[in-house]
């Protein structure tokens, strides 16, 4: 796919994918030096990032004004989320070398992010907008890394794979939430998960005796 193809895909302004293009090339950069991403991955890197990540911008609520994006990595979905035009974005991300990348781009794109550098768990919580995360875990521990994060509104958007059935019957089993499921645009195999009304199941009494 090439970026003029993305732009159509995506629906982006010019000015956008002018800058996505620098955090294209700053990609393709830091990965000689940093695993990022797949080196496989480089020569689709307009699908397989580019639109994988900015396929989840028209789920977003409209009154969408804060992001946290879970284990951000290379930033997808967050950094491309925040290009488009998300105001407030977090990226949390434990790797130090990632979150330098992460700086870099926001400062060559003119991109007004917050990176965490740290643990998911060890951020201060706060209910946000949206909560979306790419290739990091189950759902079921995703759920569970949201917690400090979730407010009475948030709405969840997961890029998950083929075995996105069993991990709903693995969450259900400690969560109660409203699912939709839709389908990727990018693999035909994955679907995106948009999860609301998020809440810790109840657990069934035990017997007595036990």
């Amino acid at each position: 796919m090439t970026p003029e193809a993305f732009a159509a895909e995506a629906g982006v302004s010019r000015e956008t994918l002018d800058r996505l293009r620098v955090y294209a090339d700053l990609l393709v950069k830091w990965n000689r030096r940093i695993n990022l991403v797949g080196r496989s991955t480089l020569p689709d890197l307009w699908r397989r990032h580019m639109l994988d990540s900015a396929q989840l911008y028209p789920l977003l609520p409209a009154r969408a004004r804060s992001l946290v994006d879970l284990g951000s990595g290379a930033g997808f979905p967050g950094m491309v989320l925040a290009i488009m035009g998300v105001p407030d974005a977090h990226l949390i991300e434990s790797d130090r070398r990632k979150c330098a990348f992460l700086r870099a781009v926001a400062r060559a794109t003119g991109t007004p992010v917050t990176i965490h550098a740290g643990r998911i768990e060890s951020v201060p919580g706060f209910a946000a907008d949206v909560i979306v995360s790419r290739a990091l875990a189950e759902l079921a521990q995703l759920l569970d890394l949201a917690e400090n994060f979730l407010g009475k509104h948030s709405i969840l958007l997961f890029l998950k794979g083929r075995g996105v059935d069993l991990e709903l019957t693995r969450a259900a089993e400690r969560w109660k939430m409203r699912v939709r499921k839709v389908p990727s645009r990018t693999d035909s195999e994955g679907s995106i998960l948009r999860l609301e009304a998020i809440s810790r199941a109840l657990r069934a009494p035990e017997p007595p005796g036990r």
